[in-house]
């Protein structure tokens, strides 16, 4: 089996995939073939597989995990039959499961409220967390906002990767770093740019190849950061300077009840970095944006993935626009001249 395996993953690099997706394929499937005892394609069968999967379950693993370790399992058994290793592929009849009853961590849109004042946080705190200074956080977050970039695509901007005198401004990730394998060239907004030039103007240091945000691994220079570690950090100082600027005690307590700056709210949704896109696709349903416009801004293949995990709709947003529609007929009196049927009495 170790040789199959190792051909399979030549197989996975010659693809083209990143070396991190690839080696978290190998080591699930790796796992599932040593706790199985799969030493020939023979031994490889559904009943061992549904057994390692549901031990996985039963110690706590969420079901998007157990769903990426039958992905790898059922990569590798395609793989096998269309190089003609096997005529049959015992793993096709399994299916993934439902992750939507079991999710473990959703995320939430910060509302605009919230992210002035995130933002405001990291731009005056003198905490460098995860090696990355206030400043420059409040730039990420606000890049991050407002392109749709996830860490990784940030982590691998650099001055060349930003045309800003161009007509449209734009930012550019290359196809190695984009998780379509694409190159993605994302408009900027006006005001976007120009506080990317003032932030710019205080990194004289800067050379032209060097990431703006060393925040991932993935690129040359760059360090793998826990920016989950860095928006926690700064929601938690915006929330205590929201309750310390209010006085009257009793609103105090209110305010210590809501979800308003919370990393996490009672929902059990979170406002990690990957929110900051979730905050870019929601806000561009909010500026009334057509989906299919919001579907190619936010670069994804599926508008349903666009709608349904993305877009947050919330009670403020669904009285604006119920506020939007146009009024009821009321009849030239109204119902002032409406009298109470006696029939229905």
């Amino acid at each position: 089996m170790h040789k199959h395996v190792a051909e399979f993953r030549a197989y996975l690099e010659n693809r083209g995939i990143t070396e991190k997706q690839m080696m978290e394929t190998i080591r699930k499937l790796q796992k599932m073939i040593d706790h199985c005892k799969w030493r020939r394609i023979g031994d490889i069968s559904a009943n061992g597989a549904l057994e390692y999967l549901g031990d996985l379950r039963r110690d706590g693993l969420s079901a998007q995990t157990y769903n990426h370790y039958l992905k790898a399992a059922k990569q590798f058994t395609r793989w096998l039959v269309r190089d003609r290793r096997t005529p049959v592929d015992p793993l096709l009849h399994l299916t993934r499961l439902n992750v939507k009853v079991d999710r473990r961590h959703d995320r939430r849109a910060l509302s605009d409220e919230e992210f002035v004042l995130l933002v405001e946080a990291a731009r005056t705190s003198k905490k460098t967390i995860e090696g990355i200074s206030g400043p420059d956080r409040a730039m990420m977050y606000v890049l991050a906002s407002w392109t749709g970039f996830r860490k990784g695509e940030i982590g691998s901007l650099t001055l060349r990767s930003l045309r800003l005198e161009d007509d449209p401004p734009t930012a550019t990730v290359a196809a190695c770093f984009s998780k379509h394998r694409r190159e993605d060239t994302q408009v900027l907004h006006p005001e976007l740019v120009t506080l990317l030039k003032e932030w710019l103007a205080t990194k004289r240091r800067l050379k032209p190849d060097m990431p703006l945000f060393p925040v991932s691994g993935r690129v040359r220079g760059g360090t793998d950061r826990k920016t989950h570690k860095m928006i926690e950090g700064d929601l938690i100082a915006a929330r205590d300077k929201w309750f310390k600027d209010e006085i009257d005690e009793r609103k105090k307590a209110e305010m210590m009840e809501t979800d308003f700056l919370c990393y996490c709210n009672h929902d059990g949704l979170f406002a990690d970095f990957h929110s900051m896109r979730h905050l870019f696709i929601t806000s561009l349903e909010r500026a009334g944006i057509r989906p299919k416009m919001a579907q190619i801004l936010a670069r994804h293949n599926d508008i349903r993935l666009t709608l349904g995990v993305y877009t947050h709709i919330e009670l403020h947003d669904q009285t604006a626009a119920i506020g939007a529609l146009p009024w009821p007929p009321t009849g030239k009196n109204g119902w002032a001249d409406c009298r109470e049927d006696s029939s229905a009495a």
